[in-house]
């Protein structure tokens, strides 16, 4: 049993992050890779040759393995980390996550706007609220999460939220039970840690 407590599961792979020691569930952790000029990238679909180097999805492991040349130690040679791998790893997640989210509007699995969104949560349909960190706390306030784990996001701004509408701007969203939902889930979960921000998933656990 790892650390934490937690039974294995067969059907979800695990790996141990660099920076905390943690055997974590791949869905928890972001996937790097060596170049073949020696230079550290993200690999956030997990697809790039080589051994893989895994970092828990959240700032604080990815500043820690960067400061203490934990990415070096791992791939066993000398590397090139660019001062740029944070705001890689988040425009990537952001961009996986927007895209996700098209692909479940695209398959009537999501709905945008205040009265659509309304309209959703109140027939039990909403699986996951997102809402755009900068939109109005006031107008977020009038609506009320589905409920449970990850069922909660404020980890897009509304423009890039808009962006997997077709739209310039996009405040409440809602996306409805499938499949897709639960894999957008996960990758909001990973962006919220590397974004530091609670994100509506204070009941989440994330190890």
């Amino acid at each position: 049993m790892p650390r934490g407590g937690r039974p294995r599961t067969r059907s979800e792979p695990e790996r141990r992050c660099i920076a905390t020691g943690e055997t974590r569930s791949k869905r928890r952790l972001i996937r790097f890779a060596v170049s073949p000029d020696g230079q550290v990238v993200p690999d956030v679909l997990e697809k790039l040759p080589g051994r893989g180097i895994w970092v828990a999805a959240n700032r604080t492991a990815l500043d820690a393995a960067m400061r203490q040349g934990l990415f070096g130690r791992a791939a066993r040679r000398q590397v090139s980390v660019p001062e740029t791998l944070p705001a890689d790893v988040e425009m990537l997640l952001a961009r996986r996550l927007t895209g996700r989210i098209s692909m479940a509007r695209k398959a009537g699995l999501a709905v945008a706007g205040f009265e659509r969104v309304k309209e959703w949560l109140g027939r039990g349909e909403a699986r996951i609220l997102f809402q755009a960190t900068d939109g109005s706390d006031r107008g977020k306030s009038r609506l009320h999460p589905p409920g449970g784990r990850g069922s909660h996001f404020e980890v897009l701004t509304a423009s890039e939220l808009g962006l997997s509408f077709g739209r310039e701007r996009v405040i409440h969203a809602a996306l409805g039970r499938g499949d897709l939902t639960e894999l957008v889930r996960e990758d909001a979960i990973r962006l919220s840690g590397v974004r530091e921000l609670d994100g509506g998933m204070s009941t989440v656990e994330v190890k």
